[in-house]
């Protein structure tokens, strides 16, 4: 298993390009199956798991490519023949996002059958309100055998209430509704911009949606809609990731491409730790204090403070003047890069949902494990700050999130490596 290793105390510098966005490439990749013929997406990450939702459209029949050479960054997604509308087990286990074929798949071809998600190690995420947003569109839903099916000759519109924020859910019912007959009202709904930017997409295709970005999204559905060609926003959160890395190292670092509109409530943490935050023509420029002051911050949906940052975060608090307080009230589970840190000479203790941490003088490097997506990420960036080398291992979890992440950290200045298994 390939792990990475990282020597501190190496203040970056320099310029870094922020790649697109892993949870709006998703969503998008899925609409494919809304329309016949070749569409073409561009600024796409080199990401695991976007490599498994083009599998899941494979296994369909959908015919995709990922571009090499200068065009690295694009793939196409073509449907031009008979389309199996199943997503297996041995896929989706690998990644929830695959969930999202289900809408799409019931309203362009009158049935579906995907494999329940499951839970996953940051807590559970219930499909629940995916499947009432598709039944009051009139999709007939079983659960058997541990998949959902789904039929229905023609879905109509219909006023869909969320009884809780769901990113993945407003996604899934909001590519269902497009080809349904009538008006949908979908309400409650996940504010992120990675929502905005599906609604764009489907827009493009053909699509009558207003509202996304807000909490009440209204579509009139459309009989059809046709491939689109488009430019994937980019990764907000690896733009944070990376402003963290700078804030932790001491750094003076411009992150290219990231966009302030969507980073608001990172930025006025960041600031209130010290950090400089100026808007320049190609991005974002930070740069660190000589001493970084403690915040607390508690996730909440967007536009509050992302549960995507609360790791990293969490490892710039380690090393911050004075004691923080963290609260998570997105995932009942997103502590357990907690034990790591302490491996690493990190204070923190929880309470339930909280997290308290008292900064440290110094952390020491030393072996640690990712438990998942973001906890990998807080772990390479406490290693860049640490004395002596960390060694990060299952970095599996990093790959599904972050492009080529010790290589962009590398430019900046950075001792860090990957070693193959």
């Amino acid at each position: 298993m390939d792990k990475i290793i990282v020597k501190g105390g190496h203040p970056l510098q320099g310029e870094v390009v922020v790649s697109g966005a892993k949870n709006a490439a998703l969503p998008i990749l899925a609409s494919a199956l809304l329309a016949d013929g070749k569409s073409v997406y561009r600024n796409v990450p080199d990401l695991a798991d976007v490599v498994t939702m083009l599998k899941v459209l494979e296994t369909m029949g959908c015919g995709t490519a990922r571009l090499t050479g200068r065009q690295k960054d694009m793939c196409e997604v073509a449907i031009e023949g008979p389309i199996t509308p199943e997503a297996p087990y041995d896929l989706v286990k690998t990644m929830r996002a695959s969930v999202l074929v289900l809408g799409p798949l019931v309203a362009r071809f009158g049935r579906a059958r995907v494999s329940m998600p499951g839970g996953c190690a940051i807590g559970a995420r219930p499909i629940d309100q995916h499947l009432k947003g598709l039944k009051a569109l009139g999709a007939d839903i079983t659960l058997t055998e541990g998949y959902v099916e789904a039929r229905a000759k023609q879905l109509k519109g219909a006023t869909v209430n969320f009884d809780v924020i769901t990113v993945t859910g407003t996604e899934n019912v909001m590519m269902a509704a497009v080809l349904a007959r009538g008006r949908t009202v979908l309400e409650n709904c996940a504010r992120e911009p990675e929502v905005e930017e599906l609604a764009r997409v489907l827009n493009k295709m053909g699509a009558r949606i207003q509202g996304a970005g807000t909490s009440v999204i209204t579509i009139d559905g459309v009989e059809s809609l046709k491939p689109v060609d488009h430019a994937i926003l980019p990764d907000r959160i690896e733009a944070g990731t990376l402003m963290v890395a700078a804030a932790i190292t001491g750094g003076n670092v411009l992150v290219k491409h990231a966009q302030p509109e969507h980073l608001e409530s990172v930025i006025l943490k960041l600031r209130e730790t010290g950090c400089t935050i100026t808007a320049e023509e190609k991005g974002l420029r930070v740069k660190a204090p000589k001493v970084v002051n403690s915040v607390d911050v508690k996730t909440t949906e967007h536009p509050g403070f992302p549960t995507d940052m609360q790791a990293q975060l969490m490892g710039l608090m380690t090393v911050a003047s004075g004691t923080s307080v963290i609260s998570e009230s997105i995932f009942e589970n997103r502590f357990m890069h907690v034990p790591e840190l302490h491996r690493m000479g990190a204070d923190i203790t929880i309470q339930g949902h909280t997290a308290v941490v008292k900064g440290v003088k110094k952390l020491s490097g030393a072996p640690v494990m990712a438990t998942d997506l973001r906890a990998s990420a807080s772990l390479v960036l406490a290693g860049l700050r640490a004395e002596g080398k960390t060694e990060v291992a299952r970095i599996y979890h990093l790959d599904r999130g972050y492009e080529r992440l010790e290589r962009k950290l590398r430019k900046l200045g950075a001792d860090i490596r990957r070693v193959k298994a």
